[in-house]
């Protein structure tokens, strides 16, 4: 017996004509309802918005110089040492 669907929202657009025939034959080639087919279309768009901004991409280069500054940080200047005992008194109050 299938898993109960646990869709319970509903979202609304308003299309071309034009759009929502582009949408219906894309859905017939893949075999899905035209719902389904938009579903995923807007959850994979959704997902590559956010993984553009989540994931930090780095050059070889900048990757090297990143690694490089974690195993052997600089030393800390006074303007730093000061800020973080501010913070520190901020965030303990």
């Amino acid at each position: 017996m299938p898993a109960p669907s646990r869709r319970t929202a509903r979202i609304e657009a308003r299309v071309s004509p034009e759009a929502l025939e582009t949408i219906r034959r894309a859905a017939e080639i893949q075999g899905r309802s035209m719902s389904d087919f938009m579903v995923a279309a807007a959850q994979a768009a959704a997902e590559q918005t956010i993984a553009e901004v989540e994931i930090l991409r780095l050059s070889r280069k900048a990757s090297e110089q990143f690694s490089a500054m974690l195993i052997n940080p600089p030393k800390t200047t006074a303007a730093q040492a000061r800020a973080f005992k501010r913070h520190r008194a901020l965030i303990t109050e």
